[in-house]
């Protein structure tokens, strides 16, 4: 299960080549001790992203002790976090907050 959805926090992401991109969180959870995020491209004018596709990453330590976030390089392990991903972001209600505002 996620622990936290959309929390609005902003990450630049460095490529193997060095290219530099913002990616914005909407969710993180733990599992077996890993901590994993769910980050969607924060351009608004990439046409070519699909709504509901987002990346997992996953956070490990460097040699020096600095946080990283990377891939999963496991099938297994990305497909189980994948599932929970999915599973949680398709439980939650979009709708919920447009109704609310409405109401008031």
């Amino acid at each position: 299960m996620a622990d936290e959805l959309f929390e609005g926090d902003f990450y630049t992401l460095t490529d193997e080549e060095g290219n530099e991109s913002q990616f914005e969180l909407i969710g993180s959870c733990e599992v077996d001790g890993n901590v994993y995020f769910a980050l969607v491209p924060a351009e608004d004018d990439d046409v070519n992203q699909d709504e509901g596709e987002y990346v997992i990453l996953k956070r490990e330590l460097d040699e020096d002790g600095e946080e990283m976030l990377v891939t999963i390089e496991d099938d297994d392990e990305f497909d189980k976090i994948a599932d929970l991903f999915d599973d949680e972001f398709s439980n939650f209600d979009y709708d919920e907050d447009d109704e609310s505002d409405e109401e008031e």
